[in-house]
């Protein structure tokens, strides 16, 4: 009775195990959504988006208004008379100024263009974090689906050769085997205790990589499941969104240089303004009241201002020519952007293939091993093979498997970056 409770709270436990376990899509996504980079990258982007809205704020007039008040004592003009006068007076002044600059050599407009690009280089830099970061949690979940295969393959060795000691310790003592097998036996127990510690400990560390790339809380409990690969993507060109952020890159540094060419272009502005006084000779009462001044001594004015460049010290010159090398630096780096995107394509398309093929080799080799070990096996139970041999094929088989598995998981690594070098999403939002 005691055992059925505790193999019925066993199962229990590792229903409710794998109910919670993560996919590799669930562990991306909450990555997306907590990483520390992509948070970084999205405030980057709403710094582009304010860009944008201060150049298009830059169309619109320019109004101000001001206030000033002054006590004048001792010796002062007196603004009605324009005279000098030794009396303390108040004076108080309103105006209301508006300026709108109507030709700047289209100064305005490539900057707005060029905070257009900024944005969109903004958003596929959102993206290209975004996927990174989907990557980076890809590759840590496959170490952890990696050394948790590990260490279910030293558990059945560990089983195994607790077994494989008891069979031998009873031959032993039916004469058939010696006591030099049953330590040879003892130390293949203790090898395969070792390297169950040992995945285990990789295991940890593993999880622990994880939980760092998404973002995870270290100390909370995190479990995860297999994954399987979805439908296979076809081989295309280059569509990676890092391309994108290139282009745009040049893009705006294109527009700022036709920015800092339109400072060789005279600017042409109109302004426009009203203003208002209110004098008092304090101590007196003569003065006319407030509303009287304020409607009598309003006047307005408008204006133009045409401001020709003619020399600033070179600054307009070598802004230029920075702008215009910041141009074909951008310029260079988008073309060799192309180019490095296109040879890691390539690699992943040819990677990816290649360990389809090793998986497919290695299940034929590991169906060999595995049927040299149980062969050899058989033989040292009827005494024709040495705990040796035994252990020479068991370590072989152990090691196929986990070529095995390595493969797998590496197949699907490699074809989620196939997907990704295609331009496709590789996470789910």
């Amino acid at each position: 009775m005691k055992q059925a409770l505790i193999i019925l709270l066993a199962l229990a436990a590792r229903q409710t195990t794998a109910q919670n376990a993560w996919t590799v899509q669930q562990c991306m996504q909450y990555a997306v959504e907590h990483n520390h980079e992509v948070k970084q990258a999205e405030l980057q982007l709403d710094n582009y988006k304010v860009q944008k809205t201060k150049a298009v704020g830059s169309f619109l007039p320019y109004v101000d208004a001001g206030i000033g008040a002054q006590y004048n004592f001792g010796r002062a003009i007196d603004p009605e008379t324009n005279g000098y006068t030794d009396v303390s007076t108040f004076y108080n002044g309103y105006q209301l100024q508006a300026s709108l600059p109507v030709f700047d050599g289209f100064s305005r407009l490539h900057a707005l263009k060029a905070a257009k690009a900024g944005e969109l280089m903004g958003r596929a830099s959102l993206r290209q974090q975004q996927d990174l970061t989907a990557l980076d949690v890809l590759q840590a979940y496959t170490n952890v689906a990696y050394y948790e295969g590990l260490v279910s393959m030293a558990g059945e060795k560990v089983q195994e050769t607790t077994l494989l000691l008891k069979q031998t310790r009873l031959l032993e003592e039916v004469g058939r085997k010696s006591a030099a097998d049953v330590a040879q036996v003892e130390s293949q127990q203790a090898e395969a205790d070792y390297e169950l510690t040992r995945q285990q400990n990789l295991h940890a560390s593993a999880l622990l990589e994880l939980k760092k790339a998404m973002g995870f809380p270290i100390g909370d409990s995190l479990a995860t499941t297999s994954f399987t690969s979805a439908s296979s993507p076809e081989k295309k060109g280059v569509g990676c969104i890092a391309e994108a952020v290139a282009r745009y890159q040049m893009e705006a540094a294109k527009h700022e240089w036709r920015q800092a060419r339109a400072s060789l272009f005279p600017t042409l502005s109109l302004s426009a303004g009203l203003s208002t006084t209110y004098f008092r000779t304090l101590h007196s009462e003569t003065a006319a009241s407030f509303n009287n001044q304020f409607k009598n001594n309003m006047g307005e004015y408008i204006g133009a201002t045409l401001s020709i460049p003619l020399f600033n010290r070179l600054q307009t010159v070598t802004n230029i020519r920075k702008a215009k090398n910041n141009y074909k630096i951008a310029h260079e780096a988008y073309q060799q952007k192309l180019l490095e995107l296109e040879k890691l394509s390539r690699e992943a398309w040819q990677d990816w293939q290649g360990y389809l093929k090793q998986t497919a080799q290695m299940e034929k080799k590991v169906e060999a091993d595995s049927l040299a070990y149980q062969l050899t096996r058989r033989q040292f139970e009827e005494g024709l093979s040495t705990a040796i041999d035994l252990h020479t094929t068991g370590s072989q088989l152990l090691k196929s498997k986990a070529t095995l598995l390595q493969c797998r998981l590496m197949a699907m690594v490699k074809e989620q970056l196939v997907r990704y070098y295609n331009g496709e999403q590789i996470w789910t939002e």
